[in-house]
């Protein structure tokens, strides 16, 4: 039997919490996506992580063009569209996906980890590095 649960809120937090979130799952092995929100919601910045609100806005709305392409990708397999088809609109996402992810280490580099270097944030530097091999 399969249930999903679903919230309407972010998951954004600058404290501890003690609340539990519920998030869509089935009763099947984690995947890599569940591991990764796991280890998002452990991880806690102990240090204040500002983005120019111009660079958040481009970046938000590119996320916001893969979750429309994502769902419409949804749709097709709903609807037992081509496979080869779905396959190829799956790897436009992920194209999209993997773009949006450089710009963000571009972005990353040139503010977060300039500033970390300045303040010796070795914690910092190691967490970015950490990061980049996974997304690579």
């Amino acid at each position: 039997m399969e249930h999903t649960h679903e919230h309407d809120h972010e998951h954004v937090h600058d404290h501890e919490h003690e609340h539990e979130h519920v998030h869509p799952h089935t009763h099947e092995e984690p995947d890599e996506l569940d591991i990764a929100m796991e280890q998002e919601h452990a991880h806690h910045h102990h240090l204040s992580h500002h983005h120019s609100p111009e660079e958040k806005k481009r970046q938000l709305n590119r996320l916001s063009r893969v979750i429309g392409h994502l769902q419409h990708v949804k749709r097709m397999i709903e609807e037992d569209q081509d496979c080869a088809d779905v396959l190829m609109q799956l790897s436009a996402s992920r194209s999209a996906l993997t773009g949006l992810g450089k710009e963000i280490i571009n972005e990353h580099i040139t503010h977060c980890i300039t500033h970390a270097v300045q303040d010796g944030d070795m914690e910092a530097i190691e967490e970015f590095q950490k990061a980049i091999e996974k997304f690579c």
